[in-house]
């Protein structure tokens, strides 16, 4: 008798780990860098690609950095949600200084 106690706990447990993977699954978001421009000395255009999450507020932390990979500039974008599983966005990040490059540093569903 016990051990079929034991095995029910077991089950229990690994339905509950497969339910928390298939949640984190869902909510996962994926960016793709797609681009940028340097405008000028004080601002540079950030384009990316976001992916996984449909239906669902988005957002993202979007850097600009100069040539020795620093940080001269972020940003917060608000992606609203979308009826597609992927969305591309464009936005400008203003810098302190020049910046050499922009990209997504992280997103996450809001």
């Amino acid at each position: 008798m016990p051990w079929i106690i034991g095995i029910a706990i077991g089950v229990l447990v690994v339905g509950a780990f497969g339910w928390m993977t298939v949640v984190s699954q869902m909510s996962q978001v994926d960016s793709d860098d797609l681009g940028f421009d340097l405008v000028d000395e004080h601002s540079v255009n950030v384009r990316f690609q976001v992916t996984g999450v449909q239906g669902k507020d988005v957002v993202c932390i979007v850097e600009a950095l100069d040539e020795e990979f620093g940080v001269v500039g972020w940003k917060l974008v608000d992606v609203p949600a979308g009826q597609s599983h992927s969305q591309a966005v464009a936005t400008t990040v203003p810098t302190v200084s020049e910046a050499t490059t922009g990209l997504v540093n992280a997103c996450w569903v809001a």
